[in-house]
């Protein structure tokens, strides 16, 4: 096993043996910091198909994860009151199903993925951030405008949402939950990468030119990646919806685009578990500098300014000995 595998098996043993000692040790708080680490992973990976994969910086990505928060929200909360999403042309009442509102997620945030690339991929560069920053923006005063769920109050879901056979308001069994997602969510990672479509991607990251000599498109292969990453940055908006029970619009800022990005680049770009690294070492450093000092993000920009000079791998780059030059 390559020293990476290595550090790769290392993190997964982390994400059990942490929730595993916090379990024994009767610290709920723990399990939900572990789980938050996870979900933030859940979505760091969605960005990291995208940016890593594909080449596209994105500081948009927000809306994806909000619009996942709101999809839980909305549909959550017409269950709990009892009223109809739509009563016309036919009616379509709300639920408290995980799977139905994972779903939904999934769907809404791969839509506005297609939607949002077919207009930002035109650019390229500089003018791609910028737009994809623009439809964040959007995004989020859009949700503040939106009373019917909050605006900039947010909405709130009393019961956290169900899932058949576990008892979600247990910690560890939602941590195991989102866990396995995203398990499953790297296992696909990790397929794509080594796919003829991964393979296509990265090359039309690389050199276009040539993958149009090849009669491939590479806006296609890059829109594909897009509405890939949106839908996986979707499902952990709607995981992060259901762990606080609450969604509002901070989840559509530009603010959380930024996290996100950062979960990628500390972890290290392209890296399999780069995103789990970046996430759980954001999630610890928040917990544990975050009651010494309210400025705590200025040490974590100064470690981040240490990785963009020092360390292009990221955390896992670094622990594997090796940077990645592809």
């Amino acid at each position: 096993m390559s020293r990476e595998g290595l550090v790769n098996a290392a993190l997964l043993l982390a994400l059990v043996a942490v929730p595993g000692w916090a379990l024994w040790a009767d610290a709920p708080f723990t399990i939900t910091l572990a789980t938050r680490a996870v979900i933030f992973a859940l979505a760091a990976v969605g960005l990291n198909i995208a940016l890593g994969m594909g080449g596209l910086v994105s500081l948009g990505h927000a809306v994806f994860f909000g619009i996942g928060g709101y999809a839980m929200g909305i549909l959550a909360s017409h269950a709990q009151n009892y009223t109809p999403l739509m009563e016309w042309p036919f009616e379509i009442a709300g639920t408290k199903s995980m799977p139905v509102i994972w779903l939904v997620a999934v769907l809404a945030s791969g839509l506005a993925a297609l939607l949002i690339g077919l207009l930002s991929l035109r650019t390229s560069g500089v003018y791609f951030i910028m737009i994809t920053l623009a439809f964040g923006q959007m995004m989020y005063f859009f949700a503040i405008s939106w009373p019917a769920y909050g605006g900039e109050d947010g909405l709130s879901i009393y019961v956290r949402n169900g899932f058949p056979g576990l008892n979600t308001l247990d910690p560890i069994q939602f941590y195991g939950l989102c866990f396995g997602l995203l398990c499953l969510v790297l296992v696909l990672h990790a397929r794509l990468m080594r796919s003829p479509f991964g393979l296509a991607l990265n090359a039309a990251r690389q050199v276009p030119e040539r993958v149009r000599a090849v009669g491939l498109d590479p806006v296609r292969l890059q829109l594909v990646a897009l509405v890939i990453s949106g839908a996986i940055t979707g499902l952990a908006g709607a995981l992060f919806a259901d762990l606080n029970r609450f969604v509002s619009p901070t989840m559509l800022s530009w603010q959380m685009s930024g996290e996100i990005m950062v979960f990628v680049i500390i972890g290290g770009v392209a890296r399999l578990f780069g995103p789990v690294a970046g996430a759980g070492f954001y999630v610890l450093l928040e917990h544990l500098l975050g009651g010494v000092s309210e400025y705590w993000q200025i040490f974590l920009g100064l470690f981040l300014l240490l990785v963009v000079l020092f360390g292009k791998g990221g955390l896992v780059g670094v622990l594997a000995g090796r940077a990645r030059h592809d």
